[in-house]
């Protein structure tokens, strides 16, 4: 099916490493051999044909039309049967180019050479002395959430990730004929099972499914990959690491909004969020107790070669006197290994901990840690190493980690707030959504009771239009608890565009807050904002949210410095480039001066979780050049040279500001818009793909209403029909307001953010097919707004062109240029089937039977555009 589509078609094809054209050819075969097996030769006939047509319809060698004929020709089931085909396919690619990606960074990582933007490459940068005052203060903060983003079967991942570990066992180098004969087998039979495995959801998600979704991400990477990134650091700030005590500290922890993130979403319960903390501690503590156990069982070190501290065998002897069985049973089976013996006992421990057996258990991850530091200090006296390797390791997963693995969050929309207010005011019976409320902030300080206050105390208020939204938290929480105890920090998410400019004047009223005065005195002055990405980018599109959002972290960093607080700002970015997705280092160092100061915490969601945290080594490159640029972002020299550009070009920011909004609202405020778009995607049959246990609407506003409908379906909805219009539309007329093409062309070389604007408008104008979305665009029978979108994209993809001096878009990104022209064929086989689904549906006049078989052709082909484009929302 896939082999020929490799070869001879385009220079990217040329231009295709001979490792990557292995893999993809090789998967390729195999896939072909599974449809013709299961589905017969004629299916692989069918295949084939529309393969080459569309192929050929690039060249300019077949017309649409024809293409739409030959879809049109074939039963419902056939055409069910191709789009699974084509969706396998990406399936596969996707996997070549991920094993690729790793092999290209091994091989980059060479010794003695500092790899790009990476920690060492920062020490680099900076020197030693300079990285390690930025440590002391270093925080990076990545926040799981449920968001809806994430097309994919947690089974069709499983199979995939099955299929992965059999390519690498296939090119392992060394293995002989009979070795590579039976992985070759092992490997077809895992995509015979990935082709039987059924793409779409039978059954909704619920918010439990969402968090054992993610727990999959930090059993198989988050917990493996953390003490490597300290490693790294640690290595690169001074010489014999692992010999001695660490000049890394822990800088990162993680959040998690899954089964805490109740906006919109009455699935996420009291009782969901109170078996969420439950089910993260039960992995972070299973994860633990095997660590110790695992370096308890290897540390076979002698008392004679390595003799027990006095204050180690005092531990050991108080321990036997507490369990005196447990503690002889451990001597018996390690004499004379003291570090061995007290390490058994350690992981003993913590499985008690996770049992909750109360007469063993640890109270908190200070007394483990007091433990596992007790067996470093008595280590250390005559074995450095042990001292300092994989124990070290253990630690720094204690600190990072504790006994919650991850801080959960709990957001709620200032909406509910104030009613439950009122009704708590009026003293009256409560609704149910108030005693929810209630109920959720009572969870809360259980949380806190049970793992500590790290392990829940921040409070997300979406929508914060001033300081009552968030005393109206507080004063909930004094109605739900009385005098009993509670840390609460409340986070005020700003979100629209008058949100943005008035969140310093919000910041001031909540200084008035006694219980906000009270937490900063309690923390240093220490306060945190969350920003909005999705929700400002699709009331002001793409290019003023973007610059909107730099001007308010501008003045957020200027308000922290008059008042004396630590401001840390939370960035809600999505995956997508039309929610603020894009490369998250190079988001970071176009942050506003000042506003990044060694903290930067951000979401992770939905297929971003999985791209980024799938595989141990992209995991560790990713947290890696995050955390290279938080620290060059934090250097006064990058600060100078980011706000002189900025200063510079503050006025063509505004020109361009205020033409793309004009733009952008002109299109989407025009009466008959909401019922358009809904005619020309698949909007509502998205919500049938059931992704999440999250509705596609608050249900705070008009069944109809733009306002109300969430940025993800947004998103989701544009990019299946390859208009993409989120990540672009409007800022052609921004870039066309400014006289000057030169100043244009300065801006982008000089300033980040700007460079960053239009570098992701770029790669969304290339993820953007106009023939096909004119195609798309005519199901809404609006020839006025298919010609205002195709008009603003004709001149938005001019105008990026010549201010980036590119002759073709992505001209100067290889790699990325490689991947989409190979996909951009097999996406539109998928695009013509899922036009056919979509049209027929549109008319109203098919049964109800044919109306489900459409609806199976739709989804299924919503699935492949998503894996073939990789992205969703």
């Amino acid at each position: 099916m896939i082999d020929q589509g490799i070869q001879g078609r385009n220079a990217a094809v040329i231009e295709m490493p001979h490792e990557l054209r292995h893999d993809v050819r090789l998967l390729g075969e195999l896939l072909g051999q599974v449809i013709a097996e299961q589905g017969g030769a004629d299916l692989l006939a069918d295949v084939e044909r529309l393969r080459k047509a569309v192929i050929a319809a690039r060249r300019g060698e077949a017309s649409a039309d024809q293409i739409t004929a030959m879809v049109a020709e074939w039963e419902i089931e056939r055409a069910v049967q191709i789009a699974r085909a084509f969706t396998c396919y990406f399936h596969l690619a996707n996997l070549a180019e991920e094993h690729y990606r790793i092999r290209t960074l091994r091989e980059r990582d060479t010794e003695g050479a500092a790899q790009r933007e990476s920690l060492a490459q920062a020490v680099q940068e900076l020197g030693r002395e300079r990285v390690a005052e930025l440590v002391e203060g270093l925080e990076l903060h990545p926040v799981l959430t449920a968001h809806p983003t994430e097309a994919r079967r947690r089974a069709v991942v499983t199979a995939i990730q099955r299929v992965s570990g059999q390519l690498t066992e296939y090119n392992t180098p060394g293995r002989g004929a009979s070795e590579r004969a039976e992985s070759r087998r092992r490997l077809l039979e895992e995509i015979d099972l990935l082709w039987r495995t059924a793409q779409l959801r039978s059954t909704k998600l619920d918010p439990l499914d969402e968090v054992r979704t993610a727990m999959a991400a930090f059993d198989e990477t988050l917990f493996r990959v953390v003490p490597q990134v300290y490693r790294s650091l640690d290595a690169a700030l001074g010489d014999a690491t692992g010999t001695r005590p660490p000049l890394a500290r822990p800088f990162i922890r993680y959040g998690s909004w899954i089964g805490g993130d109740r906006d919109g979403n009455p699935n996420v319960t009291s009782k969901v969020t109170r078996d969420t903390i439950q089910i993260q501690a039960e992995h972070v503590l299973t994860a633990l107790e095997t660590a110790t156990s695992r370096i308890a069982r290897t540390l076979t070190a002698t008392a004679q070669l390595a003799p027990a501290s006095p204050a180690l065998r005092s531990a050991l002897g108080a321990a036997a006197d507490a369990s005196p069985e447990l503690v002889s049973e451990l001597a018996k089976r390690s004499p004379r290994e003291p570090h061995r013996q007290w390490l058994l006992f350690v992981a003993a421990r913590i499985a008690a901990t996770r049992r909750r057996d109360l007469d063993l258990a640890y109270r908190s991850p200070a007394e483990l840690l007091a433990d596992l530091r007790l067996t470093q200090e008595s280590l250390a006296e005559h074995a450095e190493r042990q001292a300092y390797g994989e124990l070290q390791h253990l630690i720094w997963q204690v600190e990072t980690f504790g006994f919650h693995l991850a801080e959960l969050e709990v957001r709620q929309h200032s909406q509910v707030h104030a009613a439950a207010l009122e009704e708590v005011r009026a003293g009256g019976e409560l609704s149910e959504r108030t005693e929810e409320v209630l109920a959720t902030i009572r969870v809360i300080a259980w949380i806190q009771e049970r793992f500590g206050v790290t392990a829940c105390s921040r409070y997300v208020v979406s929508f914060t239009r001033s300081a009552d939204d968030v005393a109206a938290v507080y004063e909930l929480a004094e109605h739900a608890l009385g005098a009993r105890a509670l840390v609460l920090d409340v986070v005020p998410l700003f979100e629209s565009g008058q949100d943005l400019e008035n969140s310093p004047d919000v910041l001031t009223g909540m200084l008035e807050l006694p219980q906000v005065r009270e937490r900063l005195a309690q923390t240093g002055r220490r306060m945190e904002v969350m920003l909005g990405y999705s929700d400002s980018a699709k009331e002001l599109g793409p290019a003023a949210a973007t610059l909107r959002l730099y001007e308010a972290q501008e003045r957020l960093t200027d308000w922290a410095v008059r008042n004396d607080v630590r401001l840390r700002m939370f960035h809600g970015r999505g995956g997508a480039l039309g929610r603020g997705g894009g490369p998250a280092n190079r988001a970071v160092l176009a942050q506003a001066p000042g506003s990044v100061a060694g903290r930067f915490k951000v979401t992770e969601q939905g297929e971003v979780i999985f791209a980024r945290y799938g595989h141990t080594a992209i995991a560790r490159r990713h947290m890696e050049q995050v955390t290279n640029a938080v620290l060059l972002a934090s250097s006064p020299s990058v600060g100078a040279r980011t706000a002189a550009a900025a200063d510079r070009f503050r006025s063509l920011a505004e020109q361009v500001a205020t033409a793309s909004e004009g733009a952008y609202r002109s299109l989407t405020e025009a009466p008959g818009f909401p019922e358009w778009f809904a005619l020309v995607s698949p909007l509502e049959e998205i919500g049938s793909l059931r992704l999440g246990s999250r509705p596609a609407r608050r249900g705070l506003g008009a069944p109809r209403s733009l306002d109300d409908l969430r940025a993800i379906p947004w998103v989701f909805a544009w990019a299946q029909t390859r208009v993409n219009l989120p990540g672009w539309y409007g800022l052609g007329t921004g870039l066309a307001a400014v006289a000057s093409l030169e100043e244009l062309q300065a801006a982008y070389a000089e300033w980040p953010l700007f460079n960053a604007m239009l570098d992701n408008a770029e790669m969304s104008l290339a993820k953007t097919d106009r023939s096909i979305a004119e195609r798309y665009l005519a199901l809404g029978g609006r020839e006025d707004f298919t010609g205002q979108v195709l008009e603003e994209y004709d001149r938005t993809r001019s105008l990026v062109l010549r201010v980036t001096g590119h002759t073709r878009l992505l001209e100067n990104r290889k790699v990325l240029s490689r991947a989409v022209q190979l996909r951009d064929p097999y996406v539109d086989a998928l695009s013509h089937l899922q036009l056919r689904a979509l049209r027929a549906l549109r008319t109203g006049e098919v049964s109800e039977q044919e109306r489900e078989r459409l609806s199976t052709l739709l989804l299924l082909s919503v699935n492949g555009v998503a894996a073939g484009l990789q992205n969703t929302g």
